[in-house]
């Protein structure tokens, strides 16, 4: 018999003058805790091809396409590259569970099985928001999508069904943690290995790629080539954060929104900025586009009530076209991204050159 997925989803260089002996004296005066695992700064280092790769084009084996019916192929490609996760791993969900829907097993076309999933890709009806149809945009919690454009989220729908699951996919840790988000798909790792060894044998390398950003080889080089010591440290703090989730509010250590891990990186090094999208957006000190380097912040015209001259979401550079994001609780966990092609961009800020901090910085110096 089939198996049913997972649980529901839940609710909701400075710019200013710093002499070079400042620097090492605010270093010198961090706890030893932060200087652990804090690598040398090297100029002039070059960056590795951390660039987000296509998943999408990504060549489909032999097997592949004489298994995946061409319209469920399409699919997986399709919603693959709009939610971000690989093809690969939601073609093999959509074997393991339906043999793409090809299984007579009940509650594949109609019903449910024992454990009350349904459709394609075996949904529980409470994981899909409660009903088997449902109007879309809905006001009910879960994963029911409309991806064939007729305004219902059908879960018995191909189209909808693969939509949905690779929102889940993506909201559980995919493409990054393929594991973790198979385990909360269906939680038994005999299910998550059967899944990746499919997912291989659809790649036409026979290897399940992640994005560069989420090795951790692409660490070190970014915080190397950060333009001072203190921007190097910034920058380590908030990558070491990467593969925690999204929580409104949050903080840390466990997870953090947008601002927080950005109000937290700088805490790190004994500086205070304020707390919020909206405090942060003023306190810094306007970038021009394309003047942005590491441990700038960028802006977002995104989220409720936010407007151009509020904006509601922002990220840290790493380098010139990435950040580190924690965007929200639908999008997967704290992660590199890019920024380039991104709507909504408002601009960007230096919260360093802000004369506050300049001020810390000098407190910082002569405490010693």
């Amino acid at each position: 018999m089939e198996t049913a997925p997972g649980e529901p989803l839940p609710r909701t260089k400075i710019v200013g003058v710093i002499g070079l002996a400042g620097l090492v004296l605010v270093t010198l005066i961090m706890s030893p805790m932060l200087m652990t695992s804090f690598p040398s700064f090297i100029s002039g280092g070059g960056l590795p091809d951390c660039e987000e790769v296509t998943q999408e084009n990504e060549a489909a084996s032999d097997g592949a396409t004489s298994d995946i019916p061409p319209d469920y192929l399409e699919l997986y490609r399709k919603f693959g590259k709009q939610i971000g996760v690989q093809w690969t791993i939601l073609a093999a969900v959509g074997k393991r569970e339906t043999d793409h829907g090809r299984s007579t097993l009940p509650g594949v076309q109609s019903g449910t099985n024992y454990a009350g999933a349904a459709g394609p890709m075996q949904f529980l009806v409470s994981t899909w928001g409660g009903a088997k149809r449902i109007k879309i945009p809905s006001e009910f919690n879960g994963y029911a999508s409309d991806g064939d454009g007729d305004g219902w989220g059908d879960i018995y729908n191909p189209a909808d069904a693969i939509l949905g699951a690779a929102r889940m996919l993506k909201r559980n840790g995919a493409p990054e943690n393929v594991r973790r988000s198979l385990f909360v798909y269906n939680r038994a790792w005999w299910y998550v290995d059967q899944v990746e060894e499919i997912a291989r044998k659809y790649a036409k390398d026979g290897t399940v790629k992640v994005p560069p950003q989420a090795d951790a080889t692409c660490d070190e080089p970014l915080v190397e080539a950060a333009p001072s010591d203190v921007v190097a440290r910034i920058l380590a703090y908030a990558l070491d954060q990467r593969g925690k989730p999204y929580l409104w509010g949050g903080t840390g250590p466990d997870a953090f929104d947008c601002s927080g891990i950005i109000y937290m990186a700088y805490r790190s090094v004994g500086l205070s900025i304020p707390r919020t999208t909206f405090g942060q957006w003023p306190f810094g000190v306007k970038v021009p586009d394309g003047e942005e380097q590491p441990g700038d912040l960028v802006f977002f015209n995104a989220g409720p009530g936010t407007r151009p001259d509020s904006p509601g979401h922002v990220g840290m550079v790493v380098s010139k076209g990435k950040m580190i994001e924690a965007r929200c609780r639908l999008c997967g966990p704290i992660k590199v991204t890019s920024y380039r092609g991104r709507d909504a961009i408002v601009g960007f800020t230096r919260p360093l050159q802000n004369p506050d901090v300049m001020n810390q910085l000098k407190k910082l110096d002569s405490a010693l």
